[in-house]
């Protein structure tokens, strides 16, 4: 009924022609000619009116399921369109064909200028591993609180390099999942070791009980959240608070600690880009990125991130590591 509606409002000729037919019949009849004969005209004019709205209308019908089916990519439309009728028609297909190759032309710089970033911070993210790697190296011959605390900050720098580069291949086109049976436990005991200038110096507990739990996920990405989780719950959690990393089958990955927590209005939007919140905003280093970037690999990868956090009682993060979807399915 919409589709006959559109139509009649499309094509007015039918329906002025349908009320011309009447105001005949009427004249006719009024001026006492044969109601036969003016029956007989009637009918016959109306059926073929009928037979040309009914042909058009198919036509009509026709024309705009085809493109309904075109409008889904305008580059692959434009050959589905169908041939213009009229100057009109093929006015409109020429606009989009500008239209179009505008926006490839667009489309193709915005490729371009994104490629010359990402090798640009691909490029001086391997030339700042060197300098990083020799202030490591002159901070190890050295065993004071004075190098303990800068090795953490260097820590710091190196993670706010991986935060760089993970927000840059998460807008790539493509990017370099691998799905493999991952082991929980040995994958957690990796990312605590990593981290465990930050335990040391936050003066914190660290337990770890992932072990015979297995999951179908990328190993390099999900330690990237791990590290991030943990890094979180290192810089929010007080000296001689826990943090821990335990595992069940599902499989789901749970890291909690005893820290300072999430206020309820923030808690909802914690996974937003730049939100910091209450306890970010106190921070001042803190990016508002690392939960926003957790977001985006885990739903990347088809696993589920889920918090629950209470103010003065600390935050537990719950990684369902369950794949939901496969990339490109």
């Amino acid at each position: 009924m919409k589709l006959l509606l559109a139509y009649l409002r499309a094509r007015p000729f039918f329906a002025l022609s349908a009320l011309l037919l009447c105001v005949f019949a009427c004249v006719f009849a009024l001026c006492d000619l044969p109601l036969g004969a003016v029956g007989y005209a009637f009918a016959l004019c109306a059926a073929l009116l009928l037979a040309l709205g009914a042909a058009d209308f198919a036509r009509f019908r026709r024309r705009h399921a085809q493109l309904r089916r075109a409008g889904a990519d305008l580059r692959a439309a434009l050959p589905l369109l169908p041939e213009p009728r009229d100057l009109i028609e093929a006015d409109y297909q020429a606009l989009l064909r500008g239209a179009a190759d505008g926006w490839t032309r667009e489309v193709e710089d915005v490729q371009a200028r994104y490629e010359e970033r990402m090798d640009y911070f691909t490029l001086w993210a391997h030339q700042i591993k060197t300098p990083i790697a020799a202030m490591r190296l002159r901070l190890s011959e050295e065993e004071n609180d004075l190098s303990r605390a800068l090795r953490a900050e260097l820590m710091s720098v190196e993670r706010y390099v991986e935060m760089a580069m993970c927000y840059l291949r998460l807008s790539a086109q493509s990017t370099d999942y691998a799905f493999a049976p991952c082991d929980l436990g040995a994958l957690s005991r990796a990312c605590v070791r990593k981290l465990a200038p930050l335990f040391i110096g936050g003066r914190l507990r660290v337990r770890v009980e992932a072990d015979g739990v297995t999951a179908l996920t990328d190993e390099k990405w999900l330690a990237f959240v791990i590290e991030q989780l943990l890094t979180n719950a290192i810089k929010y959690t007080r000296a001689g608070g826990e943090v821990s990393v335990t595992a069940e089958e599902g499989p789901v990955l749970v890291i909690a600690d005893t820290g300072a927590g999430i206020a309820p209005e923030d808690l909802p939007r914690v996974t937003e880009p730049g939100f910091t919140g209450r306890a970010g905003r106190e921070d001042k280093r803190a990016s508002g990125l690392g939960l926003y970037l957790c977001k985006r690999v885990t739903d990347a990868l088809g696993h589920g991130l889920s918090i629950d956090s209470k103010p003065g009682e600390g935050t537990r993060v719950r990684l369902d590591l369950h794949t939901r979807r496969l990339i490109g399915e």
